[in-house]
């Protein structure tokens, strides 16, 4: 009974959600039961995680002596780093929920009850946190300082958007504009962004020397730097999950299945905090446009020629309708917005996107090295990244580049992914026929 692969992988897969709502249930019932909002903390704490700049000033996670994790609200000046230790003085609060977003689940997910308000703030002493992740938050910001010293604006927002992942540098307008041009996936590390990383990591360790296992390892420890240096959004940590075991499957020689290692990254996340399913959108899009790429893009490469000359053309198109089909449901529940013209400016920005990750990267490494050769190869960078965010704010402001479509229901979101899923086992089912029916054909004639 215990051989049978069926029945094992099944149990395993019942014992698995089982527990998931075990924690997720156990979690949440923490989160209900906190009973200390309007109390008045005073004590210290330290800063856990990079600080997160807001137009007013800047956002801190705060560790609290008391064993509490808090979001603390504090002005723009003074600046503040990870690991640094402070005396603190506020007033804790539960955060409100806004309009249909829980952003109370939302940051509980990552620990986080209670938001610190009016904090009076006093720095104790810096460097606190862990030495290894502090060093790499300090290198990305110098990094990120290269590249704004060398790039003006909006551009430079940009291109620390492609190498580091998030928004933070662009202006409201452009952000608006990434959203209506269905473009916001290329500043949102994933899949695409790795595996760039991955290529070049590669290509770079071999050109210093290294032989190709050596090599891996090597694109191994960058990719895991990356991540870090990226925030460890669960976008991020997807991706380079699923680089990590595809690179391995390659190393040992197996075959790389793009199901299994997604699987496998979503289980590993949720493992550790299984309030991700229901409570990031991040991590939602991230698996399902992953999804959208494995499952329905080859059906859609079979009804083209390969080895067409425009079939590169066709590949970026089937890639980000593959991904849309899978997302839309969830972006139209948060979001409210459907891009018209997705389509068309992927095709005309996505192929011009590796360049400019690498020149960018080239270019922002000179500057530790060399300013002068830094500032010529500002000029070259700054090509591609001026024509991105001009096709960008062209489609972008066009008046009917997306529509506004409100109150999506999960009956709507239920029966979406009903007919999805009824497609691709009709498909999977009629190419395992014809599949069968050749090797049936092919037989035949070897026989006679």
């Amino acid at each position: 009974f215990y051989k049978n692969k069926t029945v094992l992988i099944s149990g395993l897969a019942v014992l698995f959600f089982v527990a998931g709502i075990w924690l997720t249930d156990s979690r949440i019932s923490v989160i209900n039961n906190s009973d200390r909002a309007g109390q008045i903390f005073s004590g210290t704490g330290l800063v856990v995680k990079e600080p997160a700049p807001t137009a007013f000033g800047q956002n801190l996670t705060v560790d609290l002596d008391n064993g509490l994790r808090v979001l603390v609200s504090a002005a723009k000046f003074p600046e503040y780093a990870y690991g640094d230790e402070i005396n603190l003085s506020c007033v804790l609060q539960l955060p409100k929920n806004q309009d249909s977003f829980d952003y109370r689940m939302y940051l509980a997910k990552d620990g986080i009850f209670y938001l610190c308000q009016k904090p009076k703030i006093t720095l104790l002493a810096s460097g606190q946190g862990n030495n290894l992740y502090a060093g790499i938050l300090q290198i990305k910001n110098k990094f990120n300082d290269n590249i704004n010293r060398l790039i003006p604006s909006p551009e430079a927002g940009l291109l620390s958007g492609l190498i580091l992942g998030g928004s933070v540098g662009l202006p409201d307008e452009l952000k608006t504009n990434f959203s209506r041009t269905g473009l916001t996936h290329i500043i949102a590390v994933s899949g695409y962004n790795v595996t760039i990383v991955a290529e070049y990591l590669m290509l770079l360790g071999i050109f210093l020397g290294l032989w190709r296992k050596q090599a891996f390892w090597f694109a191994i420890v960058g990719i895991l730097i990356f991540v870090i240096m990226t925030g460890l959004s669960a976008s991020a940590v997807r991706a380079g999950v699923m680089g990590t075991l595809l690179l391995f499957a390659m190393k040992n020689g197996r075959l790389a299945n793009a199901q299994n290692a997604v699987l496998a990254a979503a289980g590993i996340m949720l493992f550790f905090n299984p309030l991700l399913l229901r409570y990031d959108v991040g991590f939602q899009l991230s698996f399902l446009a992953t999804l959208g790429i494995i499952y329905l893009y080859p059906l859609f490469e079979s009804l083209v020629d390969k080895k067409g000359k425009i079939f590169w053309l066709w590949e970026i198109m089937f890639l980000s309708l593959s991904a849309q089909i899978f997302v839309l449901p969830i972006i139209l529940y948060n979001f409210q917005n459907l891009s018209l013209i997705s389509l068309v400016a992927n095709v005309l920005v996505l192929p011009i996107i590796p360049l400019t990750m690498l020149l960018g990267f080239l270019m922002a490494i000179t500057g530790f090295i060399f300013l002068p050769l830094a500032t010529i190869m500002a000029w070259l960078t700054f090509l591609p990244l001026k024509y991105e965010v001009e096709v960008i704010q062209i489609f972008g402001g066009l008046k009917y580049s997306a529509l506004v479509i409100e109150n999506i229901s999960e009956v709507f979101i239920f029966i979406w992914y009903l007919i999805i899923l009824a497609g691709i086992i009709v498909y999977r089912r009629q190419k395992f026929c014809k599949n069968m029916t050749s090797s049936g054909i092919l037989f035949s004639q070897i026989h006679e």
